[in-house]
């Protein structure tokens, strides 16, 4: 007779916690370093990008002027900062008008590497939402621009189907309004691997993915263990953001210091680490970061991890993993766009 008692098969291990969460991708070396900024090389592009980036999110808030958003870009470029992160929906479009018009003034557009991100599944809405972006971003071309919000499992079939976001992409890159693609997420590791699976069985390659990588992601639902490993072994770009999580992980009482956030994220293969910088301290902070990373081996990454461990378990301060926080296009559905057509003639009337 069957025993009762007996277990049912264990899930595959690692899915949540990696066994030793300091199993990971290293950065074979720094970078190359001039002036006060580190530069890496993004995935197999050709492109040359600084090792820090300027989160757009941030430049937008209220509690940033018009005047001082400005001042702040042209200090970081000026600096060496050429990675520009922003987002069509991003403070209702302010984040992108206050960048445009920063970079407008003294040939500062043509000194970076623009980025921003779209929110349509459809081609119709992710083409109307590109043209709106270079208008904001007063330019007739962004360097990147990615699919945003990959949080749904749904959303790589929708984007990659017919009539999909991708062939808005595919022919904005054909008309030179963008010139590499790729996509963001915050929610799940799995389903960054499910967008680059439907990318696959397409022959699509993505020039670059944006993630969360910090020290607390290594214990959780891991990006850094599930997806980076491939992005690294398929040339693809590694965009790492959330170091703070907008400051949440440092309301967490763990005993690391804000340098050693930013090291850990400089520590993996990333081609960038995009940091929100609101105020001078915080530019300074991701100069100083910078100006004070050396190569950690695993020894130094483990101890490091290890004092992150007790907050990190249940992804109780990755709000963007564990609560509907930070998932704006789900609070915001219409962004999205409406249903292709082809599945509006196909769906049966919901009642």
């Amino acid at each position: 007779m069957p025993n009762d008692t007996a277990l049912p098969p264990a899930l595959p291990a690692g899915l949540n916690r990696p066994q030793d969460p300091a199993d990971l991708p290293f950065v074979a070396h720094a970078g190359e370093k001039r002036g006060e900024m580190l530069y890496r090389k993004l995935g197999r592009t050709g492109e040359t990008i600084s090792a820090i980036g300027m989160g757009g999110f941030h430049l937008g808030k209220d509690a940033v002027s018009d005047d001082e958003a400005t001042r702040l870009i042209h200090q970081g470029v000026d600096r060496g900062i050429t990675f520009m992160d922003n987002c069509w929906d991003y403070n209702k479009g302010r984040s992108e008008l206050r960048m445009g018009v920063a970079l407008d003034q003294g040939g500062y557009r043509d000194k970076v590497f623009l980025m921003s991100k779209m929110d349509g599944r459809s081609k119709e809405e992710a083409a109307k939402q590109i043209d709106t972006s270079l208008k904001r971003l007063r330019t007739d071309r962004i360097d990147l621009v990615q699919h945003h919000e990959i949080l749904r499992y749904d959303d790589p079939d929708r984007i990659f189907g017919e009539g999909g976001a991708m062939e808005a992409f595919v022919e904005a890159k054909q008309a030179g309004k963008i010139r590499h693609i790729g996509f963001t997420g915050h929610k799940d590791p799995r389903i960054h691997l499910q967008m680059l699976d439907v990318a696959a069985e397409r022959g699509f390659h993505f020039d670059a993915v944006q993630m969360p990588l910090n020290v607390m992601d290594a214990h959780f639902r891991s990006f850094a263990h599930l997806v980076l490993p491939y992005l690294v072994s398929h040339g693809i770009g590694v965009l790492g953001m959330k170091t703070f999580a907008d400051s949440v992980l440092l309301k967490s009482g763990a005993p690391i210091e804000p340098l050693e956030y930013i090291h850990y994220c400089l520590n993996l293969p990333t081609s960038v680490v995009i940091l929100g910088m609101e105020s001078q301290r915080d530019m300074d902070q991701a100069f100083k970061a910078v100006e004070t990373f050396q190569p950690m081996d695993k020894a130094k990454v483990s101890e490091l991890l290890a004092r992150a461990r007790p907050y990190a378990l249940e992804g109780k301060f990755e709000l963007f993993k564990t609560s509907s926080t930070f998932d704006g296009t789900a609070k915001t559905n219409e962004w999205l766009g409406d249903e292709v057509e082809a599945v509006q003639k196909l769906a049966p009337v919901m009642e």
